[in-house]
């Protein structure tokens, strides 16, 4: 990697280590541009950590391996794409591996790679940043929710203003292992039950892989607004769910590690669209790497 450059014509990159999988984001920053950010290179590869953590408690050697390839990897893709500055992120897994904080030692040692193990809180803060400058209307109340393999991050917006962020550790690998608590359950439906009380009128925003893709599959989306209605997403569900891993890999080519994830994201966000009466699901196409490429951006462009 280069010395951090303020200059205007620059590569960001951003690692997401998430539980499912792990993604490389690198972004053109171009001041002179009407875009400003433009896509590189997007990489996604389904290390599926959370299947370890979420059953063993830690990240068996195997997948460690695998992970410090990866990053040798991705490391030499930044040299070639001349990124100046990245910042690498792992999520729920991670934070849960009783061997986390020992590996990421190992990945820097071997590879260069230095990760942070950020908290849900930072997570849902960095999306949230992220989304916000994408809203055209700001004026109105919206759940920001991100679905990953291992947590869920809950935002409300009012007026364009943060009121309650919070992260649960509901995912969909931790629904696959069986290894969501039932107390935190209760409190995400308590949580959410509160809010649209006191908030009503709110509907969804929506983040991560899975309702990206639900988006894509259904046949029905309001595409101008890039939204799907909470309806169409149940209809597609109930689709689902019926079939096998084969069948729904076959009839809606979807990949292996897509095809089982899919069906507990669309569970997660069926629960909290009907607990606060919302009618859509607005599916903007940005994440927590565009969050972290953001970050990058605002630090090395202070004043």
């Amino acid at each position: 990697m280069k010395n951090k450059d303020r200059s205007d014509d620059v590569n960001y990159a951003a690692i997401d280590i998430g539980s499912n999988a792990v993604r490389l984001l690198i972004k053109h920053i171009d001041e002179n541009s009407e875009k400003k950010f433009s896509k590189v290179l997007l990489l996604r590869v389904p290390l599926r950590l959370g299947f370890d953590v979420f059953s063993k408690g830690r990240i068996s050697k195997k997948k460690e391996k695998n992970m410090i390839r990866l990053m040798k990897s991705y490391r030499y893709l930044m040299k070639i794409y001349d990124v100046t500055d990245y910042r690498a992120c792992a999520t729920s897994a991670m934070r849960d591996a009783a061997n986390g904080k020992e590996i990421i030692e190992v990945i820097e040692k071997k590879t260069g790679i230095k990760i942070e193990i950020i908290t849900g809180q930072e997570e849902a803060r960095m999306v949230y940043n992220n989304h916000i400058e994408c809203m055209e209307d700001r004026k109105g109340n919206y759940m920001y929710v991100d679905v990953g393999g291992g947590s869920t991050e809950v935002n409300l917006l009012v007026g364009g203003e943060l009121v309650y962020s919070k992260s649960y550790n509901i995912g969909t690998v931790r629904m696959l292992n069986n290894a969501v608590d039932t107390k935190e359950w209760k409190l995400l439906k308590v949580d959410i039950e509160t809010l649209s009380k006191a908030y009503p009128g709110t509907n969804i925003i929506g983040s991560g892989g899975n309702i990206n893709k639900l988006y894509r599959l259904a046949e029905k989306t309001d595409k101008k607004r890039q939204r799907i209605s909470v309806a169409v997403l149940r209809s597609l569900y109930e689709t689902l769910k019926p079939l096998s891993l084969e069948e729904r890999m076959q009839k809606f080519n979807l990949k292996p590690d897509r095809a089982d994830v899919i069906i507990p994201a669309s569970e997660i966000f069926l629960t909290i669209a009907e607990i606060l009466h919302a009618e859509y699901i607005y599916v903007p196409v940005i994440g927590l790497s565009d969050g972290i490429i953001d970050g990058l951006y605002a630090e090395n462009h202070k004043n």
